[in-house]
C-alpha cells in the first residue's frame, strides 16, 4: 500500500466509529439482508420454465425477469451508498428493505408476466438500496481483526447466497406448496423482510447526526444511463448471438463514462461532492484492488452460470443436483472466515495467496477434465480448493480496499465495491456464456476451455493484488 494508507489488520483510524451496544445482532441483521438479496439473484433462474408455463409467457419475457433484478440492483448500487451517506446507513437499510419485501410480496401474488417483470425490477432496487449499506455498516462499527472476521460472514453471504438461490428454489418449487407452484421463491421473502424489519429497528444504531450531503442527481442519472448501456448487453446480448443494438449500447457506454466523469470533475471543482468521491477511484491501492476482485469473483459468477449449463444441459442432471456441486465451495469459502483473523503472520500477503490457491483450484477441476473425468465426488472436492481461494481473497481484498481510506469514504467504497462485483460478473457471465454455447457439444472441452481462461484472470487476480500489498 501506499505511505499513509491504512492497514486492513491492526487499523488505524483517526475517526472512532460509534460505540454500540450488540455489534454481533447488527452484523446478523445486515448479513441476513445481503443474503436475501444474493438469494433473489439466482432464485428466479431455476423458476423460469415454472414461470413460462404459468403466465403463458415467451422466453424474451421471462428472460425479464430473470434479469430485470439484476439490471435494477446493478444500476442502483452507487446510487444507494450515496443515498446512505446522504441520509444515513440505517434509514436507507430499513427504507431499501421494505422496499424489497414489499416487491416481493408483489412478485409472489402477479396476475400475468408484466406485474411480475414490473415487480421484479422494483425488488432490484430495493436491494440496491439495502445492500450498500451492509459494508457500510461493517466498516463503521468494526476494526481491525474484527472487521476481517465481519467481512469474512459477509463474503460467505455472497457466495452462500447465490447457491442457496439454486437450493432453494429447486426446492420450493419440487415441493408445489399447496399448489402455489413457483410463487413460494418469491413470498418466503414477506415473513423474513418483516422479521427483519422489525429486528433492525431495534438492533441497528441511530445514524450519526451531522451534515449531509446533497444528492448529486444529475450524475446519478449519466451514470444509471452509462451502467445499463453495460450492464443490458452484457446480461442479453450473448443469448441472443450479440445482435447489432448490444455493440452499438457498450460502444455508446463509453461516451456515457466520459461524461460521466466529466461532470464529476466538475462538481468537485466548484467545491461539490461528486458522486464518487475523488480519492476513491484515484487511490492507487483502491484501483489495484478492485481490479483484483473483479478478476476473482467474475470468475466465480461465471463458474455458477457455466457448471450449471454443463451439468443441467451437458450431462443431463437435475437442478439441485447442480446446485448441491457447488456446496462444497460454499464450505471451503466459509473456513476462511474463522480462520483468517487468528492469522499472526502472512496476513499481509493472503489477499495474493487467496487468487493463487483459487488458479490453482481452476487448474486442478481442468486437469481432472483433461484425464476424462465428468462429474461426481472428486470433481466437486477439487471446487472446494477454488472455494478455499476466493474465501480467502475475497475477504482479504475487500478488507484492504475498505481499509485504505479513512470512515468518510465508507459509503463510496461500499458503492464501487458493490458495482465492481456486479459488473465483473456479468462481464465474466457473458464471456463465458458464449464460449461454452460454442463448444457446447462437447460439454467437457468447453468446460475446460473455460477454466483455462478463469486461471488465467485469477493470475491476473494475483498480480493486481501484489500491487496492492507491496
Amino acid at each position: 500500500m501506499t505511505r499513509g494508507s491504512h492497514r486492513f489488520i491492526g487499523v488505524h483510524i483517526t475517526q472512532t466509529p460509534a460505540k454500540t451496544g450488540n455489534r454481533g445482532a447488527i452484523l446478523a441483521v445486515l448479513l441476513t439482508g445481503q443474503f436475501m438479496a444474493n438469494i433473489d439473484t439466482a432464485v428466479a433462474n431455476i423458476a423460469g420454465p415454472s414461470i413460462a408455463t404459468d403466465l403463458h409467457a415467451s422466453e424474451g419475457a421471462v428472460g425479464l425477469v430473470i434479469s430485470g433484478y439484476v439490471v435494477a440492483f446493478a444500476v442502483l448500487l452507487i446510487t444507494g451508498a450515496r443515498l446512505g451517506s446522504s441520509f444515513g446507513y440505517r434509514r436507507t437499510f430499513l427504507l431499501g428493505l421494505t422496499i424489497f419485501t414489499a416487491a416481493s410480496l408483489a412478485c409472489g401474488v402477479a396476475p400475468d408476466i408484466t406485474t411480475l417483470i414490473i415487480a421484479r425490477f422494483v425488488q432490484g432496487a430495493g436491494a440496491a438500496l439495502m445492500v450498500p449499506q451492509v459494508l457500510s455498516g461493517i466498516q463503521l462499527h468494526f476494526q481491525g481483526r474484527d472487521r476481517l472476521k465481519a467481512l469474512g460472514y459477509f463474503s460467505l453471504a455472497l457466495s452462500g447466497g447465490a447457491v442457496a438461490g439454486q437450493l432453494l428454489g429447486g426446492v420450493l418449487i419440487a415441493a408445489n406448496l399447496f399448489g402455489t407452484d413457483w410463487r413460494p421463491i418469491f413470498l418466503v421473502n414477506v415473513p423474513i423482510g418483516i422479521a427483519l424489519a422489525v429486528a433492525g429497528r431495534r438492533l441497528l444504531p441511530a445514524d450519526q447526526p451531522g451534515d449531509r450531503d446533497r444528492l448529486d442527481l444529475v450524475g446519478v442519472g449519466v451514470l444509471s444511463i452509462a451502467v445499463l448501456l453495460v450492464i443490458v448487453p452484457l446480461l442479453l446480448g450473448s443469448e441472443r448471438g450479440w445482435p447489432v443494438w448490444s455493440w452499438l449500447c457498450l460502444l455508446l457506454s463509453l461516451p456515457a463514462l466520459a461524461l460521466f466523469e466529466y461532470g464529476e470533475r466538475r462538481t468537485a471543482a466548484r467545491g461539490g461532492r461528486p458522486l464518487i468521491a475523488r480519492q476513491v477511484l484515484g487511490h492507487r491501492s483502491v484501483r489495484a484492488g478492485l481490479l483484483a476482485h473483479a478478476c476473482t469473483s467474475g470468475t466465480y459468477f461465471a463458474l455458477l452460470f457455466v457448471l450449471a449449463m454443463y451439468l443441467q444441459s451437458g450431462l443431463q442432471k437435475g437442478p439441485a443436483y447442480s446446485g448441491f456441486a457447488m456446496v462444497v465451495w460454499v464450505a471451503a469459502f466459509g473456513l476462511a472466515g474463522p480462520v483468517l483473523p487468528r492469522l499472526r503472520r502472512g496476513v499481509r500477503w493472503m489477499p495474493v495467496v487467496g487468487c493463487l490457491i483459487l488458479a490453482v483450484g481452476y487448474l486442478s477441476v481442468l486437469g481432472y477434465l483433461l484425464l476424462g473425468g465428468r462429474t461426481g465426488p472428486l470433481l466437486f472436492a477439487l471446487l472446494g480448493i477454488g472455494g478455499l481461494g476466493l474465501g480467502i481473497s475475497a475477504n482479504t481484498l475487500i478488507g484492504a480496499v475498505t481499509s485504505t481510506l479513512p470512515p468518510q469514504y465508507a459509503a463510496d467504497l461500499s458503492g464501487v465495491v458493490a458495482t465492481n462485483a456486479q459488473l465483473a460478473g456479468a462481464l465474466a457471465v457473458a464471456l463465458a456464456g458464449s464460449t461454452y454455447a460454442s463448444l457446447a457439444q462437447d460439454p467437457g472441452r468447453a468446460l475446460a476451455v473455460v477454466l483455462a481462461g478463469f486461471f488465467v484472470l485469477t493470475l491476473v487476480g494475483a498480480r493486481a493484488a501484489h500491487r496492492l500489498v507491496r
